[in-house]
């Protein structure tokens, strides 16, 4: 993992047809934080994913070219990229005091859930639900060992944050 410190990653899982694709800013055991790149030359946000059922981590020629394309256009990691990733836990309760709101995916591909944290604990995660109209939709709970899959600072989630802040005023 080392080696790509830095680097245009794509990430591919055994049970998802889904590829992850980033620049890789940190890792630990369980955890990997990425400056997504969702598309073309596209930087969105971040998003960390749950180590387990990798395939594989490719960086071929495409990757290179592309990493090569964002760079051009400016783009480098800074310190402040770094975010914790000793377990769910101190993750969630970082992005919720730095972020606020985030989104979280477990392995079902066709459904992603934003929010702001209530609690979390070993049995069970509590988000205040963001609705795609930028309002707070109440409860909903998770089981945390089912998570795979956490973004933040993207596009949409900042695009909702100031729905939400428009609508305190």
């Amino acid at each position: 993992m080392e080696k790509y410190l830095k680097q245009l990653i794509s990430i591919k899982f055994e049970d998802k047809k889904l590829i992850s694709r980033g620049f890789l800013i940190g890792y630990s055991s369980e955890w990997i934080l990425l400056k997504s790149n969702p598309v073309d030359y596209v930087i969105d946000g971040y998003v960390i994913l749950r180590n387990k059922n990798i395939k594989t981590i490719s960086r071929y020629e495409a990757e290179i070219f592309t990493e090569k394309v964002i760079k051009l256009k400016g783009f480098e990691i800074e310190d402040r990229d770094i975010i914790p990733l000793i377990n769910l836990t101190s993750i969630l309760n970082f992005l919720n005091d730095k972020y606020e709101v985030f989104q979280i995916a477990t392995k079902r591909e066709k459904a992603v859930y934003l929010g702001k944290l209530i609690e979390i604990s070993e049995e069970e995660l509590k988000i205040d639900f963001l609705e795609t109209r930028g309002a707070f939709g109440g409860e909903m709970s998770f089981n945390p060992n089912k998570i795979r899959v956490i973004e933040f600072d993207t596009d949409y989630i900042n695009s909702l944050k100031l729905v939400i802040n428009d609508n305190k005023e």
